[in-house]
Order: C-alpha cells, then sequence, then structure tokens
C-alpha cells in the first residue's frame, strides 16, 4: 500500500492516515494500530550497482595518494566489521593502481622491445643481454633513492623509471659496441674491454653528470608547484647514481667472461 507523498508533511500526517478494513466502512487512522517512533537515519539512501552504500570522501591536501591509501587500507584491516558489510576504495585510487598496473606492463614491454632492437642490430644473442644487465643496479638506486628521500612510488616516478631505462641502456650500449669493434680488429677480449671501458669512461660520466646536476632543482622542487615533478627527477637521479658506477663494471666483466670462454675455444680448435 502506498500514501501520495504531498499529502504527508508532517509526523501528525502520517500518524492520521485512515485505514480501511475489508468489511468496514469507519475509517481507522494508523497511530490507534501502530506505533510511531522517531529514530535516526540517513537523509538519503545511495546504491551503487544496486547495493546500498554509504560514501565517506577523502581529500588530502599535502599527504601523496599512495600513502593516504595505505594508512586507510590499515585502518580498514584493523576495524572488525559487521556481518554483510564491506569496505571499497574508489575514486582516484582506482586510476593510480589502473596506472601502476600499465606501467609494469609498459616497462616489462619496453625492456623486450629494446632486447629485440638490440639483437637486431648487433645480430647477436649475447650482446643485447650484456647491455640489458645495466637496468637492475638502476631500478635498485631507483628504489634507494626513494626509500631514503621518503618518496613513495607513484605515476611520476615510474615515469623517472622508463626515462632512466633508456640511458642506462644507452650507456651500456656505448661500452659493449666500442669493445665489439675492437675485437674484431684483432686485439684480445681482455685488451679490447680495458680499451673500451677506458676510453667510454669519460663520455658516460660526463652525459650520467650533465643530466643529474640538471634534475637536481626539479628533484628538490624549490619552486611552487614543482613538488608532483620531484619523484621522476629523484628516479632518474637514483638509477644513474647507482647504474653509472655499476655499469663500469658490471657490462666490461660480463663482456670478457661470455666472450673469454669463446676466445678460448677458438684458439683450441686452431690448435
Amino acid at each position: 500500500m502506498q500514501y501520495p507523498e504531498n499529502q504527508t508533511k508532517t509526523l501528525m500526517d502520517l500518524k492520521q492516515i485512515p485505514l480501511r478494513g475489508a468489511r468496514s466502512t469507519d475509517p481507522t487512522y494508523l497511530d490507534t494500530v501502530v506505533r510511531v517512533t522517531t529514530i535516526p537515519s540517513p537523509t538519503e539512501v545511495d546504491h551503487y550497482q544496486l547495493f546500498r552504500v554509504i560514501d565517506l570522501y577523502v581529500a588530502p591536501k599535502t599527504e601523496d595518494l599512495g600513502r593516504v591509501t595505505r594508512q586507510v587500507e590499515n585502518i580498514i584491516r584493523t576495524t572488525k566489521l559487521p556481518e554483510g558489510v564491506r569496505v571499497t576504495l574508489r575514486g582516484s585510487v582506482q586510476g593510480m593502481r589502473a596506472s601502476f598496473k600499465s606501467f609494469a606492463i609498459g616497462l616489462i614491454l619496453s625492456v623486450v622491445l629494446v632486447y629485440l632492437v638490440l639483437v637486431a642490430q648487433f645480430a647477436s644473442w649475447e650482446d643485447p643481454f650484456i647491455i640489458l644487465l645495466a637496468v637492475p643496479p638502476g631500478l635498485a638506486g631507483v628504489l634507494l633513492l626513494l626509500l631514503v628521500t621518503g618518496t613513495t612510488l607513484n605515476v611520476m616516478s615510474l615515469m623517472g623509471v622508463v626515462m632512466m631505462v633508456g640511458i642506462v641502456v644507452s650507456n651500456s650500449i656505448l661500452i659493449v659496441e666500442f669493445a665489439r669493434r675492437i675485437h674484431r680488429d684483432g686485439k684480445p677480449v681482455r685488451e679490447a674491454v680495458s680499451i673500451a671501458s677506458r676510453l667510454r669512461l669519460r663520455p658516460i660520466l660526463m652525459t650520467s653528470l650533465a643530466t643529474i646536476l640538471g634534475l637536481i632543482p626539479m628533484a628538490i622542487g624549490v619552486e611552487a608547484g614543482s613538488e608532483q615533478y620531484a619523484p621522476l627527477a629523484r628516479a632518474i637521479i637514483g638509477g644513474l647514481l647507482v647504474s653509472v658506477v655499476v655499469t663500469i663494471y658490471l657490462v666490461p666483466a660480463a663482456y670478457l667472461i661470455v666472450y673469454r670462454n669463446e676466445e678460448q675455444n677458438a684458439l683450441e680448435v686452431q690448435a
């Protein structure tokens, strides 16, 4: 049974709603058969996908979204919810997590594509693998600097990771390509690696230091509005600081290990 809403404006109007029985001619008012009381209740009832929901809006001003999300998840994890009640994070959190997933897939695809391009350029499966050995130390440097500076892993820092991978790979290519050329000219592998590392050290240091020095103001975030780009700069700086040091030793050592065995096998065959 439904009563017209425009005729029920006060609690008294509700109590005076007439009720008629099937065999009764006189009406009976509602307050004579039921007890009408007032209780606290929401003035608006929202629904999401047919489920009744209560929306709680959080608008952080100075904190980053990732840190606020972790704090909210900790509160939800330690709160005992009533039966049939669940908490779902929506809004910007969904967009952030979708961005993380897409960036992770993009980073993996970029590394795979770089490897395939290098395989086509060098006509070798070993050389691109040696070149990409500089990427894991760069990722470790990114995480280390973000941890030291208290920066979260967000969309901007992931963009910095992608840019850092490109710079690190280019530095590694300088050593491998030059060592490969010297080795083809007839030099032993150890001597070719030594010459390539010594001659390519200066260009690698110059380009890396120029990039790091240029990104320091952005990483510090001294200007208003530059805080959002600080994670990008910090990710690149952290990756370069570690990868440059490791690349100088790791890439030549890997090249020497791979091609030293081939050189020994070739000498044994000739003997």
